[in-house]
């Protein structure tokens, strides 16, 4: 069953821009020292002042070597919209001092986000630590007030994406992969944010209902062991007809052609006892709901003794009438050997009685999935078609966070530096652009990011590519095509040309064929080859002069 794509960028006719899909995401959502900040420095006449914040993280998640980038559409959706409320504001004059002046407020009254201009990368794109993913400017303390927001949409966001991306790497590209994480999520916001994001990451399909309606995502689902285990048996079923599915005749009593086809395979494989028919009488209940979507969860009493053979025979009925079953759910026990085994019982039931394409059921797989497990089945030999998977993916068990960060690198036209003993954390100065070479083969080389007012690079002409902060770690490389990475998202009060933001299709369709591109040793689950984020020669020497310029010099006694 499939959702109808419903276009999840919808706007209205005015062509004014949607707010957030959470209406929990207003200028509130943030932390109160941003406004404290605001406050300081409205008091000290700095609110004005032009600012320019980079977002970025320091390290791939997962133990990995590239992110996913994903929630960029929030983030315009939510600046598009960012205008404070009076109750805000009262709510804010209240939580700050009660020496702050009436002036302050005054100023938040015409807050808004028509001076601030976004750049940021492409949603869907791979991208790599210390690149920004988003460059925002604007008056520092309406910027200011966007951090705290834009890192907490960004950073589950790209997170899921990634981890959506890695499990579609190691499962392939033959296999449908459908989230079922909502009940396991964490909150309501999680699970849609779950779902939208594993979407751009590869997954088909959802459970989630909700998902479904708000980005047009296709729905997959049949039913639990609950709905088997309800059944005692067949004469609960009340209405046994089924009509053909070229609607020619009907079948008064379907019942009966399931229990045929169960004696037939019975017979025919001599050795199957009686199975359990509380669990016949709930497979022949839901293929009279739904004969075109028969797919059934086989393990709640024994797979190959009672639930494979009992959904043989219903399949098999139904066949008869014109329908075509879909397939099987396996939700326990070891999956690689009852998979081969399904597939091995539809094989030989499509041999001996002759029924099309039988053999090639879809056979589904669930049961707490991860990376690891994936990985393992495909060692061990299988015949899943399809996974379900949850828990692991949608709360990102391996890893927490991303750890997004937003920091300041000019204002005023002066390039700001933090330093950190932990060079990790020194951020790269200046309003940068950033660049994506690519090598013959077709394969991206390496980032390049310079300053604002460099030269770009250009196509066959060697460029020196230089590590920021290790001075042996340096390259020439001649690329073979380039890639401009930030584009222009919100102009502000600017004349930049807009970017427009892309159906969610659209950016799953980016993260699918950047994956597709980025060189396999970048991309494998261990021990990954690290890809290069540089910088040019005179940004290199530009972060070293700022860095020297900026820290205290020691003084020995």
């Amino acid at each position: 069953m499939e959702a109808k794509e419903n276009g999840e960028n919808k706007k209205p006719s005015s062509g004014a821009i949607d707010g957030p899909t959470n209406p929990m995401v207003t200028p509130l959502l943030t932390d109160l020292y941003q406004f404290t900040m605001a406050y300081a420095y409205w008091k000290a006449g700095k609110h004005q002042e032009r600012a320019v914040f980079d977002l970025y993280f320091r390290k791939s998640p997962f133990g990995g070597e590239y992110t996913v980038f994903a929630g960029l559409e929030e983030c315009i959706r939510f600046i598009a919209n960012f205008k404070l409320t009076e109750e805000e504001i009262d709510f804010v004059r209240q939580s700050l001092s009660s020496s702050c002046e009436d002036g302050f407020f005054d100023y938040l009254r015409g807050v808004d986000c028509s001076d601030v201009e976004v750049y940021a990368i492409p949603e869907g794109t791979v991208v790599f630590p210390k690149v920004p993913l988003m460059r925002v400017e604007g008056p520092i303390a309406v910027v200011q007030l966007l951090e705290t927001p834009f890192v907490n949409l960004i950073n589950y966001a790209s997170l899921v994406s990634t981890n959506a991306a890695r499990h579609r790497h190691v499962a392939g590209k033959s296999k449908t992969l459908l989230e079922f994480g909502l009940r396991r999520a964490q909150g309501p916001d999680g699970g849609i944010g779950a779902s939208k994001y594993c979407y751009i990451g590869g997954f088909d399909a959802t459970s989630n209902v909700a998902a479904g309606k708000l980005f047009g995502i296709p729905l997959r689902g049949t039913h639990s062991h609950a709905f088997v285990s309800s059944y005692m048996n067949l004469d609960e079923i009340s209405d046994k007809s089924l009509r053909r599915k070229d609607g020619s005749s009907t079948c008064d009593d379907f019942v009966i052609e399931v229990q045929t086809w169960l004696s037939k395979i019975q017979l025919s494989n001599g050795v199957f006892g009686e199975t359990n028919q509380s669990e016949l009488a709930a497979f022949t209940s839901y293929a009279l709901a739904f004969p075109d979507n028969f797919l059934a969860l086989v393990d709640t009493y024994d797979v190959m003794r009672s639930g494979i053979p009992n959904f043989c025979a219903v399949a098999l009925a139904l066949s008869d009438l014109g329908y075509k079953a879909v397939g099987i759910r396996l939700d326990s026990g070891d999956l690689a050997y009852l998979s081969c085994e399904a597939r091995k019982f539809f094989r030989n039931i499509e041999k001996e009685f002759g029924v099309a394409e039988f053999g090639k059921l879809a056979i589904t797989a669930s049961n707490d999935l991860n990376e690891e497990t994936l990985d393992a089945l495909n060692k061990q030999g299988h015949e899943v078609d399809a996974y379900g998977i949850g828990t692991y993916l949608v709360t990102c068990y391996a890893q927490a966070a991303l750890g997004v960060v937003f920091k300041l690198v000019e204002i005023n036209n002066q390039p700001r530096i933090k330093l950190s003993e932990d060079v990790s954390k020194v951020s790269i100065p200046c309003k940068k652009r950033c660049y994506r070479l690519y090598g013959k083969e077709g394969y991206p080389l390496v980032d390049i990011m310079t300053g604002e007012n460099e030269p770009p690079p250009k196509v066959g002409e060697r460029i020196l590519c230089r590590h920021p902060f290790q001075e042996s770690k340096r390259a020439y490389v001649v690329p073979q095509k380039i890639e401009e990475l930030l584009r222009c998202y919100w102009p502000g009060n600017s004349d930049k040309k807009k970017d427009t933001l892309p159906a969610l299709r659209d950016i799953r369709e980016r993260c699918i064929k950047q994956l597709e591109i980025m060189r396999p040793d970048h991309m494998r689950r261990l021990n990954p080859t690290p890809y290069k984020v540089s910088v040019s020669a005179k940004l290199y020497d530009f972060i070293h002069f700022l860095w020297l310029n900026e820290a205290p010099v020691g003084e020995l006694q």
